[in-house]
């Protein structure tokens, strides 16, 4: 693809940086408590925070129901549509379904950008969502001062092979699918300009492998590793599951330039906010600021992370018994 012009840089129209760019987990829990859930047929979607909400309907199936969109995290078009994509369809994969339609939701600033980028954007996310075996058949769209795209995506799920917040038991491993470092470098990309092509090959990387072998190896807790950080979902997958997490921060996969961005004070509002969050429940032993940072570092697209062993991903740590923290990082 042949880059865009300084002028129409997507990242330079956003306040924030895609999953960056999220309300704070602590603010979000608060809004929406009471507000979730019902029924006997809901399996997934309640006040745990599952990454897609569930429903067990007749046949023996399940539905899975789940929306992402956000701010661009890169300036080309056609990888921001792409990234957009593999982050809402992760959802589907994170909780073990197998997604079967989209809809397109589009936020655009039509005084500012040309309609031909928002093709390109939807054609990146078409181009992935093929990929998944998913058509994208229309969505929405509004006339935005500040651009937005992501998807709604149906799916599909075994209502008795499902993978849970709540489904991580005391001894068993965690297991991480893809590396940190992606909001760190998205930030240094936005006020630099420069572009990292292997932090967009592993955000528009497919989680469906993994969920999959997930699946196959008997797993029942899992979610995917996005906006709240590794230490912010991992924290929820411990809570709900009555768990304490264990982390060995050395065993911590990350990109190239990962530390350098962080060093260089690359860091993402939302990445503060997500360590400010999971402090007060963390023992952090001495594990120094850069690292803690990183450990929270808001991801896009990112990883799995997994109660159980699944091949070709490292094992980052272990659940253990409820403890005086939700979570020990050492």
């Amino acid at each position: 693809m042949t880059p865009l012009a300084p002028a129409a840089r997507l990242t330079q129209y956003a306040h924030g940086g895609d999953c960056a760019s999220k309300i704070p987990a602590a603010e979000l829990e608060r809004v929406v408590t009471g507000l979730t859930g019902g029924g006997d047929a809901l399996l997934l979607g309640g006040a745990d925070g599952d990454d897609a909400a569930v429903m067990r309907i007749r046949g023996g199936r399940a539905v899975v129901s789940t929306a992402d969109f956000s701010t661009p995290v890169v300036d080309d078009a056609y990888d921001w549509g792409r990234i957009a994509a593999a982050n809402a369809l992760s959802d589907v994969y994170a909780i073990g379904g197998e997604p079967l339609m989209a809809l397109n939701l589009l936020g655009w600033p039509r005084d500012a950008l040309p309609a031909e980028l928002a093709r390109e954007v939807m054609r990146g996310g078409r181009d992935v969502a093929a990929l998944a075996g998913c058509p994208i058949a229309g969505g929405h769209s509004v006339d935005d001062p500040e651009p937005k795209y992501g998807l709604a995506v149906t799916g599909v799920a075994d209502p008795d092979r499902l993978l849970r917040l709540d489904g991580a038991r005391p001894g068993l491993p965690l297991s991480l699918t893809k590396p940190l470092g992606i909001g760190v470098l998205n930030a240094r990309h936005k006020a630099t300009g420069e572009v990292f092509p292997h932090a967009v090959e592993t955000m528009t990387a497919l989680n469906a492998d993994a969920g999959l072998a997930a699946l196959e190896r008997g797993v029942t807790g899992a979610t995917d590793v996005t906006g709240f950080g590794l230490l912010g979902h991992l924290y929820k997958m411990a809570r709900a599951s009555g768990a304490t997490a264990v982390v060995n921060a050395s065993a911590v996969p990350y990109l190239d330039g990962a530390r350098a961005a962080v060093r260089d004070g690359f860091v993402p509002g939302g990445t503060r906010r997500n360590l400010s969050w999971v402090s007060p429940h963390t023992d952090f032993r001495r594990i120094a600021e850069e690292e803690r940072l990183l450990l929270a570092d808001a991801q896009t697209s990112g990883g799995l992370l997994v109660a159980g062993e699944i091949p070709g991903a490292p094992v980052i740590g272990e659940l253990v018994a409820p403890g005086r923290r939700t979570l020990l990082v050492r």
